[in-house]
């Protein structure tokens, strides 16, 4: 990923405050509450920098959590309300998380925090002696890439690598959002004859489905509705899990616009995919879920592709509320 000069110049700001920090004690990486695969393969990535350092998150998802145990990765899961610090901490590290809500623990107080970030929304509220690192890249993972390589190349083992990439390739829905500082990064990461691209992106993307899961997708495949808000069309339907998937599948009908909404104890949840050609047209789903967060309440954000938001709002009201706002965006005719 070639980089600007304020990149570089931030860069050495963020390894000038790490040096400090690993040497006042432990300096945990926490990752996003929902444990996706940039948010996990940034934090074991960085956590190989120095040994006062690990990766720890309340969440693994699914792909996350198969890569962990597979490469034997080190990560803790830690526990919503019963967190223990380590009693010397240098400073705390956040991985693609634009707030502190959506990291999902509450974090101790009076350490110096640093946040490593590529969404274009951020709702942190810093101090001084904190430091943000908010990119405009395609994933977390191409700025701690972009780290290892200018400090630390002796850390970017083939079990990290793997990881960067594989945040990469997820978070870009393999590619289909990438930018040119995104391939630059893959090339950066595969340079070396012990990374396989084919077999990589076949272990990465090769879930299972059970029974269960495949009969939830397919009822929330036969609730869906197509209904145009503005110029754009939204397919959108419900479903108690797997709504990522679901709405990756509705893209594939040919959707501009997919929304899942999931409603399970008292909490609303709404799950969104755009296709390329939507968002280079003007549609920016994080922005809009942001949107909805200011509009009423919740937690809302992500990239231009893929987002998401959470809140005790009814479901038809949080729906209703992204599909008013898809309304005001004018579409271009790039």
């Amino acid at each position: 990923m070639n980089l600007n000069d304020a990149q570089l110049a931030e860069l050495e700001s963020f390894h000038n405050w790490l040096t400090e920090a690993c040497s006042k004690g432990a300096v945990p990486v926490v990752t996003g509450k929902n444990g996706d695969m940039d948010t996990i393969g940034s934090a074991v990535a960085l956590s190989a920098v120095h040994s006062n350092m690990m990766a720890c998150g309340l969440h693994l998802g699914r792909t996350a959590k198969r890569m962990v145990e597979s490469l034997q990765a080190p990560f803790r899961k830690l526990s919503e309300h019963q967190t223990a610090w380590p009693q010397s901490i240098g400073g705390i590290i956040v991985v693609d998380a634009a707030a502190a809500g959506q990291v999902g623990i509450d974090l101790p107080q009076d350490v110096p925090i640093c946040i490593l970030d590529h969404h274009s929304t951020c709702d942190w509220n810093l101090n001084e002696g904190d430091l943000l690192l908010q990119w405009d890249a395609r994933a977390t993972t191409q700025i701690v890439d972009s780290y290892l390589n200018a400090y630390s190349p002796q850390s970017r083992s083939l079990v990290v690598r793997k990881m960067l990439l594989a945040g990469l390739l997820t978070d870009t829905g393999r590619f289909r959002h990438a930018d040119r500082g995104a391939f630059q990064t893959a090339v950066d990461v595969l340079a070396g004859e012990d990374l396989d691209y084919a077999s990589f992106v076949e272990f990465v993307e090769s879930e299972t489905t059970t029974p269960s899961e495949r009969g939830s997708l397919l009822r929330g495949l036969s609730r869906a509705t197509s209904l145009e808000s503005g110029s754009w069309n939204i397919v959108h339907t419900h479903s108690g899990t797997l709504e990522g998937r679901l709405a990756g599948l509705l893209i594939g009908t040919g959707a501009e616009i997919a929304l899942v909404s999931r409603f399970r104890d008292g909490l609303t949840r709404l799950t969104a995919r755009a296709s390329r050609q939507t968002t280079q047209k003007g549609i920016h789903l994080g922005e809009i879920m942001a949107s909805v967060a200011q509009q009423i309440g919740g937690e809302g954000g992500g990239h231009d592709g893929a987002a998401g938001w959470s809140g005790k709002v009814d479901r038809i009201a949080a729906e209703s509320s992204f599909i008013a706002l898809v309304a005001t965006i004018k579409r271009s005719d790039v």
